[in-house]
């Protein structure tokens, strides 16, 4: 089936809700901090005219996904993308992890090196960031903050000048917020920053506060060529609403001229 359609897949205890559209090689979206993977809307429809079948596993807690809430690390999130693929006989594919989302990318493919052919991570930051952008995340997403609060910490923090920030003043869950920055927190970065083996596009914004100027090599400097870098303009930390067409021709220009296969990395197996 090609046209949007959602189906349930189940591994243990947990249930997933995964909105499917398009044929072809598989490239799996992951959303952002506290956010369903129905940002994605405008990209999914995008990269499935560009001839990609496009998986959008919702997070434990949206739509109809369910199963634990507390006790995580990154590694059961990259179970639930292992589960979608193998399920969905959707392996190898691209994964693209927006903010949030590529931290999960780049653990799936660090777990499950076989099936992952390439990953995308959109607006990724820098290893270390100031602390008080994590500050401005938590009140955007506490419906007890002020709107006009909300608005200028989602403004200051995730649009660019001449963006609209209004576009995602809704949308936010603080449960699944907290839900996944503690498992953000129980994981040590090293074992998700490097994602194995595969080959990077690290699809960066340039208003981004969480990656300024001054950091955008840093990942190919330390990674090495496997990574490629795409720069868009007029966009900051949310990036999708904001250049969602730019992401499309990036994510598709770059997935079009990856290998069929995943990568076989040395000494590593499918966890």
């Amino acid at each position: 089936m090609s046209a949007r359609h959602r189906t349930q897949v189940r591994h243990g205890d947990v249930a997933l809700d995964v909105i499917v559209e398009g044929a072809g090689p598989a490239i799996l979206l992951l959303p952002s901090l506290g956010r369903d993977s129905e940002d994605y809307d405008p990209v999914a429809a995008g990269l499935a005219a560009r001839g990609y079948r496009v998986l959008r596993p919702q997070p434990r807690g949206l739509g109809a996904s369910r199963g634990p809430m507390h006790g995580l690390t990154l590694a059961d999130y990259a179970d639930d993308v292992a589960a979608t693929l193998r399920s969905l006989d959707a392996a190898p594919a691209v994964l693209v992890g927006h903010a949030f989302g590529n931290w999960v990318a780049r653990m799936t493919a660090a777990r499950h090196p076989q099936l992952v052919r390439g990953v995308a991570i959109a607006a990724a930051a820098a290893r270390r960031y100031p602390p008080q952008l994590t500050e401005a995340i938590r009140r955007i997403a506490d419906p007890a903050t002020p709107r006009a609060q909300r608005l200028a910490d989602l403004q200051a923090t995730f649009f660019a000048p001449g963006n609209d920030a209004r576009v995602w003043l809704d949308g936010w869950h603080r449960d699944v917020r907290d839900s996944q920055f503690a498992a953000h927190l129980a994981t040590p970065q090293d074992a998700w920053w490097g994602a194995g083996r595969a080959p990077l596009l690290d699809l960066q914004a340039a208003d981004d506060p969480f990656l300024p100027p001054e950091r955008r090599h840093e990942l190919r400097a330390e990674l090495g060529p496997r990574v490629s870098a795409v720069l868009i303009e007029r966009a900051s930390h949310a990036l999708l609403p904001e250049q969602p067409q730019a992401v499309v021709a990036a994510v598709a220009d770059w997935a079009d001229r990856l290998p069929p296969g995943a990568p076989a990395p040395e000494g590593a197996s499918d966890a």
